[in-house]
């Protein structure tokens, strides 16, 4: 499928009266989409269709089931029954010689040109021709498009021209990359036969396909292509298409590190390898940018997308006003059949309006799917489709030209379904899913048949030498010149240099986080002006528009909390973050579920007029700054969602993307892209990353399964941070920093810190629920001006530590609980309550200052013992205090709270108590 990652027109169109869309289609890089029209039928083909309506039927049939009959299986494996749709005899026409006015039936002009006079062909030439066009090595599927235009489309563009043959050159092109691909995998084989490389064989088609693509998109203007792709083939593309030195792979397979080994990360296997060159078509640039991926399939999709969308939307701030989305950024993404039909990811992503590259490898249908295609799950977009034959490489630069030209010219979704199968034998060797496997053990007669066959890159020399466009020595000497060129890279690998270009473009002026030069607590405060300035804007109606009755306490009262300096609320104090970032010229963007209006109905960074339902956010309107804020609404995804987000992180550092759990524990969801993206990609692939995760916890008597960020399994080490166990002289470099605060001018503080400092890392913020409208939780103006920051450990405001006869550490909002219980029994002055706010990296240093000599310490959390920070915090307390941490909190449990209502009070009640019991 080849990707152009904006919202299709399809949605456009069914969702054309939509305020909310408008917003989003005009707003923060989105523009109004190109209307697609061609001439509708004329009155008098529309009288034809009804007098040859047998005729008809006929040719729609051929159009709908054509691809049922077409012989796109290299292997002749799939079950194909008799179309008997296909036949004409089933509607009435028995002359193969009688003539018929096919005007208004089928196009014989291009796209565009309709003629209205009669033209009569007979009905055999009728169906060699329409055979010819849905029967052969491509199929098509189209006709379950909605829209007449695209059906219209694909019928002119197919049925009017003939395919333009490859010149002498273009097929001594394709037979050099082929005869390259093929010399490569079998080099890698004789030199390192136990490696599991995941080569391509038996897919070699795969190499020209994408060269053609790249050349198209080059020539169509596009500037940059960004690239997904599984391990599959990996190895061979990076080397061969994307110019990747086979030395430095070489280095890596012999043991060698891929980047510089003073940085300190620990890189990753070879089939996650990376490249980003620039190919040059005849003159014309294009980018390419494959990016890293994890073994978990198709995770990279959602990735590879959030990224096309920030270099889209960057590129249209220095575009004229008709480039649109796609124009000159397209994501290009590669799965294997069996993943694409089977990872729940694919669907998510396809949830998001977004387009791939389906590229079929050899598992049966009946071990991997309910459907005939694996690329059915792309109709539920509406996708076309093309189905082709991976033996016959012409046939498949064909699809993707056809294919091309479809995303170019409506700039949606398109799947091309290549199906090749895996290589097996190579004399001596034999391989399956990967090459130390034996893949005849459960499919022997498909291994069979794959045993006895020539390879792709041969047959296709071999036609060539049959054609006279090459000779023999031709064919030897590509095969030779190719493998020495790799027997030369070999012997310069043992002297191969690894180097970092990770501060490149866009990055330059970001510092590595480990490097001395790196600011962790730069200045986040804004002068009281600026910040003033900003609440108010927030809440700025637009003359004439009419908000919601209840909205206007919301204005009002933000606007009474900054004439006063006091009571900022969350909401009010984030809103002031995003302003003054965008004031200094940076963008945010937050995206989950009903993020505009808030979970809790708490945010309102986007009013709607009652009346009318137009939209406005007022940031944006009243603002009047270089960033913007976009405000997207998703869809019930975690993990596509977080994925594309995550990708929007990647193209530079001018971006605050946070990700916005509707409940802490909607992440489980997402599991896999922090696991092996956001807490990760900086060791592996030295990918910086300020993504935040506003992830709601608190258990406020919600039960199970809307009470919990699980902040445990962001802690542990075993699990997701590298927190250090033990206090270090040297500068402590954490994957991703996980806060609690308890404050919005913390909070403030938080989101600024993550723009403000010269590196980037992830952030995990255990959010609020019962503090969002808490008096007691609310700020001073002052505590977000200057010079106020981020604080990790805050001090009791009523009693010093050190004077406290015990001392009770805590995070997040059971602060408030303790504050209270400590009034009732009048132990203000013996009891000292301190917030760790930052749980990671652990505050060292901060907590021993504010601990001083303590004795008495206790660890208060309303989580049970085997969740929330205790397992963390114990650990590293024990090298700050001279006494044993003492737990109070609930007891061990398999759910993080209890449904009971009753039952939820009880245990509340008691975490509260216990922290003052034997005062």
């Amino acid at each position: 499928m080849l990707c152009s990652a904006h919202r299709s027109s399809v949605r456009y169109l069914r969702q054309s009266l939509s305020a909310t869309r408008t917003y989003h289609d005009e707003s923060y890089g989105f523009r109004k989409p190109r209307s697609f029209l061609l001439p509708d039928y004329s009155l008098a083909q529309l009288q034809n269709r009804v007098i040859n309506a047998p005729l008809l039927r006929y040719v729609e049939s051929l159009r709908i089931h054509g691809h049922r009959a077409a012989r796109i299986d290299p292997l002749d494996l799939l079950q194909r029954e008799d179309v008997d749709a296909l036949d004409p005899r089933r509607y009435g026409l028995m002359d193969d010689s009688k003539k018929y006015d096919i005007n208004g039936v089928i196009w014989t002009k291009p796209v565009g040109e309709a003629p209205d006079e009669p033209v009569y062909w007979t009905l055999r030439d009728i169906t060699n021709h329409l055979r010819s066009v849905y029967v052969g090595r491509i199929a098509y599927e189209y006709m379950h498009s909605p829209f007449k235009t695209e059906r219209l489309w694909f019928s002119h563009i197919l049925e009017s021209s003939t395919p333009t043959l490859p010149t002498l050159s273009q097929k001594k092109h394709i037979h050099q990359i082929l005869a390259q691909s093929e010399t490569f995998d079998q080099f890698l084989q004789l030199k390192f036969p136990n490696l599991k490389r995941y080569g391509l064989e038996g897919g070699e088609s795969m190499i020209p396909a994408l060269d053609t693509l790249f050349s198209l998109a080059a020539r169509a203007g596009v500037q940059h292509v960004v690239l997904a792709m599984p391990h599959r083939g990996r190895l061979n593309l990076l080397t061969g298409l994307l110019k990747m030195s086979p030395a430095s792979l070489f280095h890596k397979i012999k043991g060698g590190y891929e980047i510089p080994e003073e940085l300190g990360a620990v890189g990753d296997v070879i089939s996650h390898l990376v490249a980003s060159p620039t190919l040059d078509y005849e003159g014309t640039d294009v980018k390419i940018s494959l990016l890293p991926n994890p073994s978990h399939l198709e995770a990279v999709g959602p990735v590879a997308l959030g990224k096309t969308r920030a270099k889209q939307y960057a590129l249209l701030n220095s575009s004229p006003e008709d480039c649109m989305l796609g124009d000159k950024v397209m994501c290009v993404q590669l799965h294997g059949d069996a993943s694409f039909t089977g990872q729940g990811v694919v669907m998510e992503t396809l949830g998001l309006s977004i387009l791939l590259r389906s590229i079929g490898y050899t598992t049966p249908a009946s071990s991997a799917r309910s459907s005939l295609y694996c690329s059915d799950i792309g109709k539920m977009i509406n996708a076309p489709v093309l189905h082709v034959n991976g033996d016959y490489p012409e046939d498949v630069e064909r699809a993707v030209d056809v294919a091309f030209q479809y995303r170019h010219y409506f700039r949606k979704d398109v799947i091309i379904d290549l199906l090749v199968y895996r290589r097996w034998k190579v004399v001596p060797v034999k391989w399956g899913h990967n090459e130390l496997d034996e893949p005849a053990f459960t499919q022997p007669l498909m291994y069979e048949k794959i045993r006895s066959r020539k390879s792709v890159p041969t047959l296709y020399e071999e036609q060539l030498i049959s054609d006279d466009v090459i000779t023999r020595a031709d064919a030897q000497a590509v095969r030779v010149a190719a493998r020495d060129r790799l027997d030369a890279e070999l012997v310069q690998s043992e002297r191969h240099t690894p180097c970092a270009q990770m501060l490149q473009g866009q990055w330059r002026g970001i510092v590595w986080p480990a490097d001395e030069m790196a600011e962790r607590d730069p200045s986040t405060g804004m002068a009281v002006e600026v910040l003033e300035k900003v609440g108010r804007a927030s809440v700025t109606v637009p003359s004439g528009f009419e908000v919601h009755p209840r909205l206007q306490r919301h204005v009002k009262n933000r606007l009474q909390a900054i004439e006063k300096g006091a009571g900022l609320d969350w909401a009010t104090a984030e809103a002031m973050a995003f302003g003054s970032l965008m004031l200094e010229g940076c963008d945010v963007r937050i995206s989950g579920q009903d993020v505009g209006r808030g979970t809790f109905s708490q945010r309102h960074a986007m009013l709607v007029d009652q009346k009318t339902e137009t939209v406005v956010v007022p940031l944006n309107t009243a603002l009047a700054s270089k960033g913007k804020l976009e405000l997207a609404n998703s869809s019930l995804s975690e993990l596509a969602v977080l994925g594309f987000e995550y990708g929007m992180s990647w193209e530079g550092p001018n971006l605050l993307p946070i990700w916005e759990a509707q409940f802490g524990d909607f992440f489980n969801g997402a599991q896999v892209i922090i696991d092996t993206f956001i807490s990760s990609a900086e060791t592996k692939w030295l990918k910086q990353s300020g993504i935040v995760l506003l992830l709601p916890h608190g258990l406020d008597g919600a039960g199970p399964e809307h009470s919990s960020s699980r902040i445990e399994r962001m802690l542990q080490a075993e699990l997701l941070t590298n927190d250090p166990f033990e206090p270090t002289y040297t500068r402590t470099n954490v994957n991703m920093h996980v806060a609690f605060p308890t404050t919005p001018a913390q909070y403030f503080h938080l989101l600024r810190r993550q723009i403000k400092r010269n590196f980037r890392k992830p952030l995990v913020v255990a959010a609020p629920k019962g503090l969002l409208r808490l008096p007691a939780a609310s700020s001073l103006l002052s505590e977000l001006e200057e010079p106020h920051t981020f604080q990790p450990v805050l001090r009791d405001p009523l009693v010093e530590a050190r004077l406290a006869d015990r001392i009770i550490l805590v995070s997040g909002k059971l602060y408030y609980d303790l504050v209270k219980e400590r009034e009732v029994r009048g132990l203000r002055e013996r009891v000292a309550i301190i917030r760790l706010e930052e749980l990671c990296p652990f505050p060292f240093e901060a907590l021993g200052r504010v601990l001083g000599g303590a004795r008495d310490v206790r660890w208060v959390q309303e989580e049970p013992r085997n969740q929330g920070g205790w397992m963390h915090v114990s650990a590293r307390a024990a090298r700050v205090l001279e006494t044993p941490l003492v737990y109070h909190g609930r007891v061990e449990d398999a759910v993080p709270a209890p449904g009971v209502g009753q039952l939820y009070r009880v245990e509340q009640e008691g975490v509260v108590k216990e922290a003052f019991d034997e005062l």
